[in-house]
């Protein structure tokens, strides 16, 4: 995973992007992902997108194309400094769209959408560290497994009664999820075409580029 997405949202309303903190009585506390990283009440009216749950439509209408794996395709192609900005003219925009995902819906993600999708990718490669999944993959391979000692009969069901206690209790650290930012009943319908309404992402057949 190229960029960590799961605690960034966008809110309806409040411009820019945000990370999840915690949940709060009337809303979500959330942090301004900018040099400021000001922290500020997000009412529970308010729309939140999570980005690992956003997707961009394909002409295929079974497929989406996950908002994580475009920014590794971004990257890979165009490195962490974006060719584009939202203030790009529309053939710019389209070009840079097409140069990643060749075969994206033209007709369900509007030149709006590219714009976003723009603004979004800038933020994030500005403010989070581009992770390279073959370097996590190989430090975690050189690590060395610790032996594990034999537990006696009486260790093992101590252990046991612990892990089931543990199990049912939340991790204070635990990553917020947009169940628990906004109930189905609060959030708004989204407009045909704009990649925050596509369908959970299915798995992607990639295209050669």
């Amino acid at each position: 995973m190229p960029y960590e997405l799961q605690e960034l949202a966008a809110i309806s309303g409040m411009p820019g992007l945000y990370r999840l903190v915690r949940a709060a009585r009337h809303g979500v506390l959330v942090e301004s992902l900018d040099e400021k990283a000001t922290r500020t009440l997000a009412p529970a009216r308010n729309k939140v997108s999570l980005l690992s749950e956003i997707s961009i439509y394909t002409q295929d209408p079974e497929e989406t194309v996950p908002l994580t794996e475009v920014f590794e395709r971004i990257y890979q192609k165009h490195g962490a400094a974006s060719p584009v900005t939202s203030k790009s003219s529309e053939g710019e925009l389209t070009d840079f769209l097409a140069g990643v995902i060749p075969d994206y819906d033209r007709d369900r993600v509007y030149l709006s959408d590219i714009k976003k999708l723009a603004s979004w990718y800038g933020i994030v490669s500005k403010h989070r560290p581009y992770q390279e999944a073959a370097a996590a993959d190989a430090a975690t391979e050189e690590t060395p497994a610790a032996p594990a000692a034999e537990e006696t009969p009486k260790a093992k069901a101590k252990s046991t009664k612990a892990a089931k206690a543990a199990a049912t209790e939340p991790s204070a650290d635990e990553p917020l999820s947009t169940g628990g930012v906004i109930g189905a009943a609060d959030a708004a319908p989204a407009a045909e075409g704009n990649p925050e309404a596509a369908a959970p992402a299915k798995k992607s057949r990639k295209k050669a580029e």
